[in-house]
């Protein structure tokens, strides 16, 4: 599959499969545990269709200008793919394999501005791979140490344009239907800034942990309205009871003066 510009040639062909990938550790310790929660919390809420891809440090390719480039984004979300997931176990080539990725996210490394190049020449910066090769519609850079999150949208001239966060500092991915934005907590042991999702009610896409941390505050709930039931059925048991018994002095003190109670 191919596409042209003035100025580059762009193809989508299979990496061969004698290809070395990169094999670069990731810059922080904390990128695989803040990727790992986006998938999580996505999949508990069934918006992980079983076609669908979120791969992390994973390379997405193409052949630009007859030479084969491979990102591995922090993370991805891929709508779906066409073909079998074990044809996709080392890497990913869009429009050949399946959909273009609806959303990257890259999270602020040590290598001050990668996320941020725009060079054009070979190999090609990530700024402009995402936007100008692989024209990925959702571009998200996360400094995860001050809790920033910058979202770049494609507009209509396929250029990325900065996109302004909602009243709640949430940014709307139209092609996933949920909202993305930045919320501080813990989880497994690091507290710090993480990315997450809301649906278009407003309503966070919780994790396992609090998922789990949320039934068992319902079971709780259900125990103790099922507690102040039994307690309101004995009130009334013993209330039923006092009457029977005053019932009972009532009659006992009309036989004692000759008259004899009506049933």
């Amino acid at each position: 599959m191919l596409a042209n510009s003035p100025s580059y040639t762009i193809t989508w062909e299979k990496l061969p499969d004698d290809f070395v990938l990169p094999d670069d550790p990731v810059d922080n310790i904390n990128q695989p545990t803040l990727a790992a929660a986006l998938t999580e919390s996505l999949e508990l809420a069934g918006k992980l269709p079983e076609s669908a891809l979120t791969p992390t440090n994973y390379g997405i390719c193409a052949t630009f200008n007859g030479k084969i480039v491979v990102k591995a984004p922090d993370w991805a979300y891929i709508p779906h793919i066409t073909v079998k997931r074990s044809e996709v176990e080392r890497s990913y080539t869009p429009r050949l394999q399946g959909e273009i990725p609806s959303l990257i996210l890259e999270f602020l490394s040590e290598t001050e501005g990668g996320e941020y190049s725009i060079k054009p020449t070979y190999p090609p910066g990530k700024f402009f791979y995402y936007e100008q090769i692989l024209l990925v519609q959702n571009y998200g850079i996360f400094d995860l140490e001050n809790g920033i999150l910058a979202l770049y949208r494609l507009g209509e001239n396929q250029r990325y344009q900065l996109e302004s966060a909602n009243e709640q500092s949430r940014y709307w991915i139209p092609e996933m239907q949920l909202f993305l934005g930045v919320w501080e907590g813990q989880r497994e042991n690091r507290f710090g800034y993480w990315l997450r999702w809301w649906d278009e009610a407003g309503n966070l896409l919780l994790w396992r942990n609090e998922r789990i941390e949320q039934e068992r505050q319902q079971a709780e709930q259900e125990r103790q309205r099922a507690e102040q039931e039994r307690q309101r059925a004995e009130q009334e048991r013993q209330r039923a009871e006092q009457e029977r018994q005053r019932a009972e002095r009532l009659a006992a003190q009309l036989r004692a003066a000759g008259i004899e109670p009506e049933e």
